[in-house]
Order: C-alpha cells, then sequence, then structure tokens
C-alpha cells in the first residue's frame, strides 16, 4: 500500500510540474501579447505551447508510470496476496533496470516459498498420520501445560476428546495426579520423567509414562508418551501364577516318590508282604508327573502354533463311540451310565443331521483333536459324577456348525468360577481336584485346541445338578 500512495503521489507530483509549466508559458504569453503588434498570434502560440506542455507533460508522467509506478505496484499486489497465504505468485515485469531485477528475485522468492511451504505442509500431514496410527498415545504441551496436539491414542488412553482438548491445560482434561507429578518433573530441571500408574476409571488399566522436555530456556513444553501395558501386566500375573501351580504339581508327586523310595531304602524294599503299596505309589506318581509333561508340551505346542492339525472331513459319531469306549470300565466301577445321544429330527437344539447311525454328520476338524476333547471332557464328567450318575454326550447341527455337548449329573460348578475354569491349572475344590487326579490342563487343552480349529466352546453348570460343555466346530462342506 505505501507503493501505491507512492504511485498516486508520483502521478500529482508530474501533474503539479506540468501545471506549473503550462502556467508559466501562458503568463509568458499575456506579457509578451501587448508588447506586439500582432497579439492575437502571440495569444494563439501561447496556448498551442501550453498544450504541448500538458502533453508532453502527460507523455513523461505515463512513460514514468509504467517505467516505475506499475512493476512496484504489481509488486506490492504479489506481497500482500504472499501474506495473505497465496504463494507460488507468479510476477511478469519486464523493465531491464534495478526493478526489473527485483522483479525477477521476488518471483523466485514467491516459488521458493510456494515449494518450502508445501513440503513443510506435505510434513505436517505426514507427522500427523505416524503420530495418529502409533500403538502408543502422544500428547504435546507448552510451557504452561496447555495441550498443543494429542493423538487418538492418547484420548481414548486417558478417556477425553482430542478436539476438545487442543489449548486447554492438561491437569483440566485428565484429573490423575500421578501423570501431573511426572509432567511437573519433567519441566523442572530433570528434562525427563517416566512412572507407572493403574488407571480406575470404566475401565481398569495400567499406564506407563514418559515426559521428555521440549528443548529451551525457560522449557517450552514436552511431550507425552503413554504405552498401555495392561495385556503385560496380565500376561505377567498369568507367567507368575503358572509358575507357582507347575511348581506345586511337580513338587506333590516328587514328594511321594521320594517318600515311598526313603521308606523302601530304609528296609521295606526286602518287606515282600508290605511293599507292594509303596511300589504301586511310585507307579502312580510316575505316571501322574508323566502325563503333566505330557500336557504342558501340548499346550504350548497350540499356544505357539505349532502343533500340525490335518484339516479333514472327520465323522461325529465313530468319535463318540470311540470315546465312551475308552472310558467305560471307569465309569461302571462308579456305577455311571454313559449314554450317546444322536441327532433326531425336530429335536430343539438337535436339528436334523440326515441320519446319524450312517456318520454322515461330519466336522471340519483334526480328528486327534476332537478325540482328546472328548476325552477330556468326559474324563471330567467321570471324575466329578457321584455314583449312580448320567453322562450323556449329544451332537448334531447348529446352524453351519457342528454341536458336541457332554453333559452329566455331576456336582456342579459355582457361578463365579464358570469364567476361569478354562485357566491353566485353575481347580474350583483344589484338595478334591488333586484326590481325584489329573494334572489340571485338560480344560485348557480343550479350549486351546477348540480355537486352533475356529471354533468355540462353553460351559453351564447348576450346583448339585451338574454341568453341560459345549462345543461348537465348523461344519464339513461335504457333510
Amino acid at each position: 500500500m505505501q507503493f501505491l500512495g507512492l504511485s498516486r503521489t508520483f502521478w500529482r507530483l508530474w501533474a503539479t510540474i506540468g501545471g506549473l509549466a503550462a502556467a508559466a508559458v501562458l503568463s509568458l504569453g499575456h506579457w509578451v501579447a501587448p508588447q506586439t503588434s500582432r497579439p492575437d498570434d502571440v495569444r494563439r502560440t501561447t496556448w498551442l505551447l501550453t498544450g504541448g506542455v500538458g502533453v508532453v507533460s502527460a507523455v513523461i508522467a505515463w512513460t514514468s508510470w509504467r517505467r516505475w509506478a506499475r512493476p512496484i505496484e504489481t509488486l506490492t499486489e504479489a506481497a500482500a496476496k504472499i501474506a495473505d497465504g497465496e504463494y507460488g505468485q507468479r510476477i511478469y515485469v519486464s523493465a531491464p533496470d534495478e526493478v526489473g531485477r527485483l522483479a525477477a528475485a521476488f518471483h523466485q522468492m514467491s516459488e521458493r516459498l510456494a515449494v518450502q511451504f508445501a513440503q513443510l505442509d506435505e510434513d505436517r500431514q505426514q507427522l500427523r498420520a505416524v503420530l495418529s496410527g502409533m500403538v502408543e498415545g502422544v500428547v504435546a504441551i507448552d510451557g504452561e501445560q496447555r495441550i498443543l496436539f494429542a493423538n487418538d491414542r492418547a484420548a481414548q488412553l486417558l478417556e477425553f476428546q482430542p478436539a476438545a482438548a487442543v489449548g486447554r491445560k492438561l491437569w483440566e482434561v485428565v484429573r490423575q495426579r500421578p501423570i501431573q507429578e511426572i509432567v511437573q518433573a519433567a519441566l523442572a530441571d530433570t528434562g525427563t520423567a517416566s512412572g507407572e500408574l493403574e488407571w480406575n476409571g470404566p475401565e481398569t488399566k495400567s499406564l506407563t509414562v514418559r515426559v521428555a522436555q521440549l528443548a529451551g530456556s525457560p522449557a517450552r513444553g514436552a511431550v507425552v508418551v503413554l504405552h498401555d501395558t495392561t495385556e503385560l501386566r496380565r500376561l505377567e500375573r498369568l507367567r507368575q501364577e503358572f509358575v507357582a501351580n507347575v511348581s506345586h504339581e511337580l513338587k506333590t508327586p516328587l514328594s511321594v516318590i521320594k517318600a515311598c523310595v526313603e521308606t523302601l531304602q530304609d528296609g521295606a524294599v526286602d518287606d515282600v508282604e508290605n511293599r507292594g503299596p509303596f511300589l504301586e505309589q511310585l507307579v502312580e506318581q510316575a505316571d501322574r508327573l508323566h502325563l503333566l509333561i505330557l500336557d504342558l508340551l501340548s499346550l504350548a505346542r497350540i499356544e505357539a502354533g505349532t502343533e500340525v492339525f490335518e484339516f479333514e472331513a472327520v465323522a461325529v459319531a465313530p468319535l463318540v463311540a470311540a470315546c465312551l469306549e475308552r472310558h467305560r470300565t471307569r465309569a461302571e466301577a462308579k456305577g455311571l451310565r454313559l449314554e450317546a445321544v444322536p441327532p433326531v429330527d425336530g429335536t430343539a437344539g438337535q436339528p436334523p443331521a440326515g441320519g446319524p447311525e450312517d456318520g454322515r454328520l461330519c466336522a471340519w476338524a483334526d480328528a486327534e483333536a476332537v478325540g482328546q476333547i472328548l476325552d477330556n471332557l468326559v474324563d471330567n464328567a467321570v471324575k466329578y459324577t457321584p455314583e449312580g450318575g448320567r453322562i450323556r454326550v449329544r451332537w448334531g447341527l447348529d446352524g453351519d456348525q457342528v454341536l458336541l455337548q457332554v453333559e452329566d449329573t455331576g456336582i456342579g460348578i459355582p457361578e463365579r468360577d464358570l469364567p476361569r475354569i478354562f485357566e491353566r491349572f485353575y481347580r474350583v475344590d483344589k484338595a478334591r481336584s488333586r484326590e481325584l487326579g489329573g494334572t489340571g490342563l485338560g480344560l485348557s487343552i480343550v479350549k486351546h485346541l477348540v480355537q486352533a480349529m475356529q471354533g468355540t466352546v462353553r460351559a453351564t453348570s447348576q450346583l448339585g445338578k451338574g454341568s453341560t460343555f459345549s462345543v461348537r466346530l465348523p461344519r464339513a462342506a461335504s457333510a
């Protein structure tokens, strides 16, 4: 705008000069005319000279404007647009003098600014995309703890809305004192600070908070990085429980074996009449250790994904019959009835299967794994069903899945324990479970095998009335 004012001043200056020159010529003509014998000719000449001076002044003014003022006006307009954010303005000035060189330099500056700002905008968008896609939460704050930026993960972990949080103080948005203490420590002399906290809200979670101060003196702000360690802490607790349980499960049979061996060494080995029970205990506890090791290895392979499954159309009826036959002797010894209940047309929960006796109902699974699932479930039912009870194995269709159910009239499972019965070594009644034998891994193996074959397992129970375990596996397409 200053250049526009200069242009107007330039025009006024030339108009004034032209006017003064015309006035001088006109005054000279009026003074000379009376002194001559032909005053009319003098006046005519004076008017012509005045008009010529005016025209020449106008031409000079227009030429000067074209040469100086107009390029400056063009530069001024371009500078105003750049100031408004319209980078990359193209300036066309053909003057060969200093103004032309100034315009050329201005043109190059405008193009470079456009490229640099475009690159900065692209870098900023990439940075936002990277921060938004991070698993960690990131919050940037200034020296007064006002939130400058927060990615979606941080908003999720700290439970606030990112758009509404920008510009507000961190302590206004996140009312967790441990976070405030860590941030204040980082903004002080330390420069960095970290800590862990348990988030007590609608959802309990564990967070690791790391704060790094931004460079500057005094501190310009800090970056807060949040790590969700909830799953890590849960797995750590499971690992600790697993180690404790394995140690206990190994310690019990080893203690019995050691006691029996010591007794035999003290002379019982030569007592033919009384050494039999000690030797039986050794065999029994050795078998228990062997089964425990086999179950641990099997569970480890399944969890690691190294267990090899051979998926095929597996007929359910023959597997159920073979399983019941394997457990029949133990069941009859306790006075239990083992029953196979094939699918019947029109029965609730047992949709038509097109003739159960011919084995045409097939699951898309691994035959050995399905047999292991049935063995574990029937074995549990035999253990926890009192004498005179009944165990039924049902199978049929449930939509596009094959349904297997093992139902018993046993002691039942308390409702509070149902969500945990598929955990490793979890026992509802620890003393009774160890008395009945078993490794405590059977149901955990069932769960992992079912999940590995893209199926589901669920348990329902009533105390004193019995339990039902329902396994659903994908149905074979050829069934």
